[in-house]
């Protein structure tokens, strides 16, 4: 992605009083990160540890325990992570043109529609907190068996349905029964580099990635400032494979089986993507194919939006060759809102890849902006994370704010009923199972409890 379109478009959330508002509790998130854990994980700790009693105290803090060392282990831990969440505040700041920290608290005289510090509410903390950890799952070696169970589907169904642009098939000859030699051309097949993906709940941009470096136009979508502001960052302002060391599981302290299991570290990102797309793109060691002709990387957008609401509009009618959504369709209110938005922007004939559970995020919420001050009002992430839907990225077109995710009402369905109704909404379904193989999200895999999700994966296309 070219730096100087990392945030472009027409719409700017810094002129609009509530997507600013949004925008940056987002970015005071990640510059309270390392104060309020500090305070809420070690500190709080520290005080409830001497209390105890001091016959206890005394065993706790000789070997093996140690548990004062511990404590000093995650805080190490902490600040790792911190380092990161400020390296993704200051690549956000210079974005929006935004004051740095050093300037933003000491102006008194500072314009009121830039001061972004001292914004973020706990529902911002906890994003922050659980963007951090999602390294972990797209951007990280350790990561990779989350990643191949619910990323390497797709890009085989893609594969299956637009085959390999990097090689052409050569043409076959037979002999028919005339004794007449017939040589058959194949239909060429059509450049990756003209399909266009689209990707709606992005996240951190791996998938997005991974489609651009198979050679797709990869495009994706994702509502959260959080997931945007983090995914910029690793996309775009990453220099080397492995800079990074972040701790994701270092803050929570039940089900380990050991201490040593709690604060390791894992480097991030796996692979550099600003090196990776520039090697695919001379042909280098970035790109694909093994021993033929390496596979040219395609090109790579991401919009900040609601999905329904920017998709849904004329502009984006009949565009896309491929919808892949991986771990999204539950984070609808009303998935028939979904269904008609993927149709609306899908091309005639294009294809709809799905893969994930049905942790229906607005489950225990009630109806939608009905809920009283302090009540959930949002959805949950798939590790088990409460977010607000304001918090989570808000509407990014006021003028429609009850469409989207800020639509009243809301449905929760079976895999079963969903297929049936793909069936009833334009779609036919080719490819549909609930795969047998179980997978984790953001899952540590030496926890003593193991949360999997056995995901409906499906290919659907669209009929006229």
């Amino acid at each position: 992605m070219d730096e100087n379109e990392e945030w472009g478009g027409e719409f700017d959330p810094l002129a609009d009083p509530e997507e600013r508002r949004v925008l940056f509790a987002a970015l005071d998130s990640f510059r309270q990160y390392r104060r309020a854990a500090h305070y809420n994980i070690t500190h709080l700790r520290r005080q409830n540890f001497y209390a105890l009693p001091t016959t206890h105290t005394t065993l706790l803090t000789s070997p093996p325990i140690s548990l004062l060392t511990t404590l000093d282990r995650v805080d190490a831990a902490i600040d790792a992570n911190a380092d990161l969440a400020e390296q993704i505040l200051t690549t956000g700041l210079a974005a929006f043109d935004l004051p740095p920290l050093s300037s933003s608290s000491t102006n008194a005289d500072a314009d009121p529609s830039r001061s972004w510090q001292g914004t973020a509410t706990p529902a911002d903390l906890s994003k922050a907190r659980t963007t951090i950890r999602q390294f972990y799952r797209d951007w990280s070696a350790a990561g990779a068996a989350e990643r191949r169970a619910c990323y390497e589907p797709v890009l085989k169904d893609l594969e299956a349905e637009f085959g390999s642009s990097a090689s052409s098939p050569s043409p076959q000859t037979t002999n028919n029964d005339a004794n007449v030699t017939v040589t058959d051309t194949p239909t060429p097949v059509r450049p990756r580099s003209t399909i266009k993906v689209l990707v709606p709940g992005a996240g951190l941009g791996r998938l997005v990635f991974d489609l651009c470096l198979a050679g797709y136009q990869a495009e994706g979508n994702e509502i959260s400032y959080h997931a945007l502001l983090a995914s910029s960052w690793v996309l775009n302002h990453t220099s080397r494979p492995e800079e990074w060391e972040v701790f994701p599981f270092a803050l929570g302290f039940s089900n380990h089986v050991s201490r040593e299991a709690q604060v390791r570290g894992v480097r991030v990102p796996d692979v550099c993507p600003r090196l990776a797309l520039q090697g695919a793109r001379d042909g280098g060691e970035g790109g694909e194919g093994g021993g033929q002709e390496a596979q040219k990387s395609g090109e790579m957008s991401m919009t900040a939006a609601d999905f329904v609401v920017l998709y849904g509009d004329q502009e984006h009618a009949s565009l896309y060759d491929a919808v892949t959504t991986v771990y999204f369709i539950d984070t609808a209110p009303n998935l028939l809102r979904y269904i008609e938005t993927v149709r609306h922007c899908l091309m005639d004939g294009g294809v709809w890849v799905n893969l994930g559970p049905l942790l229906w995020h607005f489950e225990e919420s009630g109806p939608i902006g009905k809920t009283a001050g302090g009540g959930k009002t949002g959805a949950d992430d798939h590790d088990g994370d409460w977010v607000d839907t304001a918090e989570n990225g808000g509407k990014r077109k006021r003028e429609r704010e009850r469409e989207g995710i800020g639509e009243p009402g809301s449905v929760e369905l079976t895999d079963e009923e969903v297929v049936s109704l793909l069936g009833r909404m334009g779609f036919v379904i080719e490819r549909h199972e609930v795969r047998a193989a179980e997978t984790g999200y953001i899952q540590d895999p030496e926890s003593m409890l193991q949360s999997r999700y056995r995901v409906s994966h499906w290919v659907a296309r669209k009929v006229s």
